[in-house]
């Protein structure tokens, strides 16, 4: 009964993240602007941390260092990975953004073997080029699919890919601190910088926004986005990883991609290609030859 309940949080989470792309670009930029957007799902989700870390948490930082390496994974991990996705997404279709995402665990062994000097195998390296030829190729459409199929931008998409490379840099640097301080405390404390960061793009959005135009569709997005997506799918992932190891979550990763093409098909009237299924195919044959043998790195669903 645990495996169920278990495999239906994950799958929730699916779900949570491939609806997540069709609603979050429904509301930009008629009603505000990706980087106010950014601001608000920051700032909603940074409350729901600070209540949780308040109450039942209740752990402080040990040393000042600490802080300025919370500092630099706020940077990647939410700054830019945020600023880059929502404008990235703005400018690209549901579609081709869930695709790039999932070359994340391909780029987290990437940065590993870089910073951390950890060993990768060669079938690992297969796996890297693999994924690596698919987001290529459907960023820069040799084939013109942009052409035929609307809504597609290759500068939203490389957007996404550099919301991908950057939020793999943050897990491997985020690891560290993951072993010396509850999961809560260092999602806070990145919370926390990462809305200083954000707030000197964010802020105009945030006043010129539609909020005339308010309704309760709007709120309803607005509000699964910021608590939903951010706060929700959290919630529970880290409850999930108490359960099963973390190679299961990461597979989970391919769920994305399949339920965002869906939404976007039916909430969104976006078109799919033969080449998008192939660039997909490639991405997936990457993440699953990166994915075998063992595999006890955390790789969470970006969104």
């Amino acid at each position: 009964m645990k495996k169920v309940k278990v495999h239906a949080a994950l799958l929730a989470v699916g779900i949570i993240y491939g609806a997540n792309y069709s609603i979050a670009k429904s509301l930009m930029p008629q009603f505000i602007g990706p980087n106010g957007f950014i601001l608000l799902r920051i700032a909603g989700a940074l409350l729901l941390f600070l209540i949780i870390q308040q109450f039942w948490v209740r752990e402080k930082i040990a040393s000042f260092k600490d802080y300025g390496y919370l500092a630099l994974c706020a940077f990647f991990g939410v700054a830019v990975n945020m600023l880059c996705f929502f404008n990235g997404l703005s400018l690209t279709s549901p579609i081709n953004a869930s695709v790039i995402m999932t070359v994340n665990p391909i780029l987290v062994l990437v940065f590993s073997a870089l910073l951390l000097r950890e060993k990768v195998q060669w079938i690992k390296i297969t796996g890297i080029l693999l994924g690596m030829a698919g987001a290529v190729l459907q960023i820069f459409d040799p084939f013109g699919v942009s052409k035929e199929v609307a809504g597609i931008n290759w500068q939203g998409d490389l957007l996404v890919f550099i919301n991908a490379g950057s939020y793999a840099v943050y897990l491997v640097m985020v690891k560290p601190l993951m072993k010396k301080y509850h999961a809560f405390t260092v999602v806070m404390w990145t919370f926390t910088f990462g809305l200083l960061m954000v707030l000197p793009f964010g802020w105009r959005e945030v006043s010129a926004a539609a909020w005339s135009e308010l309704n309760l569709q709007v709120l309803w997005r607005l509000s699964f986005v910021i608590f939903g997506t951010t706060f929700l799918a959290y919630l529970l992932n880290a409850w999930a990883l108490r359960y099963v190891n973390s190679s299961v979550v990461g597979a989970y990763i391919y769920v994305q991609p399949l339920l965002a093409s869906l939404f976007a098909v039916l909430l969104a009237g976006y078109q799919a290609n033969v080449f998008m299924l192939v660039y997909a195919l490639l991405i997936f044959g990457g993440v699953y030859l990166v994915s075998i043998k063992k595999s006890n790195k955390t790789t969470p669903i970006n969104g």
